[in-house]
């Protein structure tokens, strides 16, 4: 070993890195054997010759298993990420051949499931049906720390993270945001509502990390006053129902469905929207699936329901452009 190079050491263990992910998973050479389709003798022998290639043993007995040893958790750990790596670079190619047979990762704000999301996904789906979709749903700080760990190709959130030099994004739609209000409540009759009215209200809202909750506390510093926050949720549906129980107000999306136990949306004065975009990693890395889906949903072809509107024009950052 002293006399090879790190270049020519990593040749030679590079064929046995599925083996080595596999030990590093699951502790047992007949597991990690079963989970590759390889006979038992065979992984035992390849772990064998691997020590011999490392000068260093890589497992040692532990019960009815086997543990790593410090070199052996290393190069486990670096085989685990590596092979992630492959895994992209598989899909990718394999789409690249047949781009109709992807699948893309999607994810969004709760809120989005109802109707945009539906509506792009299925206008999409009608030209390239062999295309699939894992989705995933969560807050904007979840969703945005998914796509910069690779886990997701797109997410659809508000606000944009127009401030993220390893982001790309792109507006979609402005969505209406108004105070949602119980039947007896003071503003339940008014035409509109201005933010610093609000001063002094008692606030249902979503948990920090979220959009709503990050345009809502920006509208009450805006207004020069601190929100009385009496509630904080994950879901919205949960606190448009604490309003409608009189537990509080709440800036919200204008509903596309009547509201609920007879509570009043109304517009705030100046009118606030949120823009809805769509974020991906700088660079454009994308699979050709999820850069056809991408340019779809660009394109405000399709008729996203009720509630949103085209977006306001605005300036593209320079350097921005990927």
């Amino acid at each position: 070993m002293t006399h090879e190079s790190d270049e020519e050491l990593a040749a030679r263990l590079t064929p046995s890195l599925a083996l080595l992910a596999a030990v590093g998973e699951t502790g047992q050479v007949t597991r990690a054997a079963e989970l590759l389709g390889i006979p038992q003798p065979t992984a035992s022998r390849r772990l064998a010759a691997l020590a011999d290639i490392v000068g260093a043993p890589l497992v040692l007995p532990a019960g009815r298993g086997i543990r790593l040893t410090r070199a052996g958790r290393t190069l486990a750990a670096a085989s685990t990420r590596a092979l992630a790596a492959v895994t992209a670079a598989a899909r990718e190619v394999r789409e690249e051949i047949d781009p109709g047979s992807g699948r893309v990762v999607l994810g969004f704000l709760h809120l989005l499931g109802r109707t945009l999301v539906p509506s792009l996904i299925g206008g999409f789906r009608e030209r390239n049906p062999g295309i699939r979709f894992s989705l995933a749903q969560g807050s904007r700080q979840d969703m945005l720390r998914a796509l910069r760990a690779g886990e997701i190709d797109l997410v659809f959130v508000a606000p944009m993270p127009l401030d993220d030099p390893d982001l790309v994004s792109r507006p979609l739609a402005d969505q209406e945001l108004v105070l949602s209000v119980p039947p007896s409540h003071r503003f339940a009759a008014s035409g509109r509502v201005r933010a610093a009215e609000l001063a002094g209200e008692e606030l249902v809202t979503l948990e920090h990390g979220y959009g709503l909750r990050q345009i809502t506390d920006d509208l009450c510093a805006a207004a020069g006053f601190e929100p009385r926050i009496a509630f904080e949720g994950q879901e919205s549906e949960t606190v448009r129902g604490l309003v409608a129980a009189g537990l509080g107000v709440a800036i919200l999306p204008r509903s596309d469905q009547p509201p609920t136990g007879g509570m009043r949306e109304i517009p705030l004065s100046p009118p606030l929207f949120r823009t809805i975009g769509v974020s991906w990693p700088a660079g454009d890395h994308l699979t050709p699936a999820a850069r056809a889906f991408r340019d779809h949903a660009c394109s405000g072809l399709t008729d996203l329901g009720p509630g949103f509107r085209p977006p306001a024009p605005r300036p593209v950052p320079a350097g921005r452009h990927g």
